[in-house]
């Protein structure tokens, strides 16, 4: 079951970037531009400076030169990575069709709420182009069709399951508490459609959203409406939160009593005002008592299998990586560059406003790279009450 968590924020806005110009002129004239070849395949400079605009927010001027270039090796790498694991997957002829690419972003754009207009928006404000967004996807579904492969050959034994269970056996006990969604109006200013901007704002939202209520279903509310981009794109589904972790989430006395009194499974909240924003709370599920719950409970073997599974593919992922990087020929330029100029790396901080026609950053998380995330406050903050770890 999902728990309660931190909202993970991620507004992407990538900016174009100049290529580096400060690299020595008197030897290799490829570094200039290209950063890292893989079995011939180029691994462009501009390329590394989108990811680092990315992860900087366009703040990258605020790194030292040092700094700056300790960043793009980091970058350069995880691209490599991908790369590699890019060609592995070419060579197994793993291919992505049409109708997979459209499946997978009909997904998001459903998930996230989104029309058709409100994603060729977002497409422009990331300065992409459907086209680019389509050949990103492509090699996301490619990678995970390689990393697919070999943990389909993964089974997990009786005797696994019954040791992690011996051994994470207060992970499986669960409080009196309850399981909520939640609709979220913050008044401060965060850039959504349809913001509440302040106080007299969202106070007329949440009211709106409380009316609305009354003849719309929740969640599709919730993903219309909430202003909680984490949640939202469930619905509004928070999790279960125990009692004490609701108390120390600052939730009023009178609203958990609410939860754990007269208040029916389906029904919802009128609207609450705490932490600073205002919600309206459906309740899922509630569980008056404690319970430990065994390897026979609904449930429990397959969500420890789930884990299991999760962890066995971290380790045969990582072991592919390992054997597609040995493989492959592997020319870092721009690390060379470095070493040749060992008192002047001759990277300067990266400008932006240069047009460049490199594609962006894989559409989601990609295997084997990593993506920065801001977060930003949420009702509750807590650890799971009923899911193994």
């Amino acid at each position: 079951m999902r728990n309660i968590a931190k909202v993970g924020t991620l507004i992407i806005t990538l900016s174009t970037l100049t290529l580096l110009n400060g690299c020595s002129s008197s030897g290799n004239q490829v570094a200039a531009t290209v950063a890292a070849t893989v079995n011939g395949q180029n691994i462009m400079l501009s390329e590394v400076e989108q990811v680092i605009n990315q992860q900087m927010g366009g703040k990258q001027a605020q790194l030292s030169t040092l700094q700056l270039a300790q960043a793009r090796l980091q970058v350069l790498d995880t691209l490599i990575q991908k790369e590699v694991l890019l060609q592995r997957a070419e060579k197994e002829n793993l291919k992505v069709t049409d109708d997979e690419i459209n499946q997978y972003i009909n997904a998001a754009k459903r998930d996230r709420g989104m029309t058709e207009e409100q994603f060729q928006r977002q497409l422009q404000a990331e300065n992409q182009t459907p086209e680019s967004f389509r050949d990103e996807t492509r090699k996301l579904l490619a990678i995970q069709k390689l990393q697919a492969k070999y943990a389909g050959n993964i089974s997990i034994s009786d005797r696994e399951v019954e040791e992690y269970y011996l051994a994470n056996k207060q992970a499986f006990t669960i409080g009196r508490g309850v399981e909520l969604a939640a609709i979220s109006v913050d008044p401060r200013d965060n850039g959504l459609k349809d913001d509440a901007k302040n106080d007299a704002e969202a106070k007329l939202k949440i009211d709106n959203i409380y009316q609305q209520l009354k003849t719309a279903d929740f969640a599709e509310v919730a993903r219309a409406k909430s202003e909680d981009a984490n949640s939202n794109v469930r619905g509004g589904d928070i999790g279960f939160a125990t009692e004490d972790q609701l108390k120390e989430n600052s939730f009023p006395a009178t609203l958990i009593a609410q939860f754990f009194g007269p208040m029916e499974i389906g029904g919802y909240t009128t609207p609450v005002e705490f932490n600073g924003k205002w919600y309206i709370f459906k309740l899922k599920r509630k569980q008056l008592t404690t319970e430990n719950r065994t390897l026979e409970s609904p449930g429990v073997r397959p969500e420890i299998t789930e884990v299991l599974r999760g962890q066995h593919q971290q380790v045969l992922n990582g072991a592919l990586l390992e054997v597609a990087m040995n493989e492959a020929k592997i020319v870092n330029h721009l690390a060379a560059n470095m070493l040749s100029n060992p008192n002047n790396p001759g990277l300067r901080p990266a400008a932006t406003g240069a047009a460049t026609s490199q594609p962006t950053q894989a559409p989601s998380e990609a295997p084997a790279t990593s993506s920065p995330a801001g977060t930003s406050s949420s009702p509750v903050t807590v650890k799971p009450a009923a899911s193994p770890k």
